[in-house]
């Protein structure tokens, strides 16, 4: 089951986290240092063990391309009408695809983590 407040912040979380990194660690895996410790900070505040760590840290990494796939539907349709409303369908689709999968990788790993150092809580 998703818990929302861990979710929001961990989404907040990393996107400072992720933005601090890529500027004053490295811009390559700087950004993936932060989308793993945001995810551990997630696993470790829901208390659900592994799966549960996971999941929810992987929702939270997932709300963010989400969010920005429909501002690029948005956008997309706004400046360029039903070619832009298009490309941007396209766009956002292929962004989601590949951030859940990174997200899984990065952000569910450090959940998964998190989560199994939280133990099982009630």
């Amino acid at each position: 089951m998703v818990k929302w407040g861990p979710v929001i912040v961990g989404f907040i979380l990393a996107l400072v986290l992720a933005n601090l990194f890529a500027i004053y660690v490295n811009a390559y895996w700087g950004v993936n240092l932060a989308l793993f410790i945001s995810g551990f900070i997630v696993g470790l505040w829901v208390h659900e063990g592994i799966l549960g760590g996971l999941w929810n840290a992987t929702v939270a990494g997932a709300f963010g391309s989400i969010i920005l796939a429909i501002l690029l539907i948005i956008g997309g349709t706004i400046f360029g009408g039903l070619a832009g409303l298009a490309a941007g369908l396209v766009t956002g689709i292929t962004l989601v695809i590949v951030s859940l999968i990174l997200n899984v990788v990065f952000m569910g790993v450090g959940g998964a983590i998190g989560g199994l150092l939280s133990g099982r809580g009630k």
